[in-house]
């Protein structure tokens, strides 16, 4: 897998969905101001492998897709939201105790929970990724938990090959997030309004590359 071609390709298609195009940034920008929804909506579409970057149409379809894909995130999350509420209590449980040995043992709890939160976060990711880009290929929010076939679609892109293109995005992302994090630390407003109007050029670079991950697979 040629991850270099993959990011490339993804960036070049991002570029081309918004440089030139100032109305359709503006409507990228209107649809991440309206609580992102529309924005994920649009993302479905990016997913579904629409090439070249499909235009900001069709609102009320925005939504409703956008609707589910949140809701798909939502429910692959939970698993690893109801550790991480379970090893957060635990910390403020072992804060509250006087008793060190107790706060001690309490600790070492807490770090074990948030050992198995990234664990089963990091599956459920690898899980979730799949079953979205399913979602939108298929239009069926059952797809998006069709875990045999999600298994199938991972094992022809390579389980190996799948982890470390995860990685590769999530370092990308890491590196963006401290961007657009310095920028802002420096000057407040400046850097919001940034991160506001390059938002969805990022999330269309994203989708793009989860995109040609999948078709990696050879799968509709």
């Amino acid at each position: 897998m040629d991850y270099g071609t993959m990011v490339c390709e993804s960036f070049a298609y991002a570029k081309d969905a918004v440089i030139g195009k100032w109305k359709q940034w503006l409507l990228l920008i209107v649809a991440t101001i309206l609580l992102c929804l529309p924005l994920l909506g649009y993302t479905v579409k990016v997913l579904r492998g629409e090439r070249p970057a499909p235009g900001v149409s069709g609102w009320g379809t925005l939504f409703i897709d956008g609707i589910k894909y949140l809701v798909i995130s939502l429910i692959y999350a939970i698993p690893a939201l109801i550790i991480l509420f379970v090893t957060i209590g635990s910390g403020v449980i072992a804060a509250a105790v006087s008793n060190p040995a107790a706060s001690m043992n309490i600790l070492g709890g807490v770090l074990f929970g948030l050992l198995i939160f990234i664990v089963v976060a990091f599956i459920c990711s690898l899980y979730g990724t799949i079953g979205l880009i399913r979602f939108a290929r298929t239009g069926s929010m059952g797809e998006g938990f069709n875990f045999t076939a999600i298994r199938e679609t991972i094992g022809k892109i390579g389980w190996g090959a799948y982890v470390i293109a995860l990685i590769i995005m999530g370092i990308i992302q890491v590196i963006i997030g401290l961007i657009f994090s310095s920028i802002t630390s420096v000057i407040m407003p400046v850097g919001l309004l940034i991160e506001l109007v390059f938002l969805a050029p990022v999330t269309l670079f994203e989708a793009r590359y989860l995109s040609l991950l999948y078709d990696a697979a050879g799968t509709a």
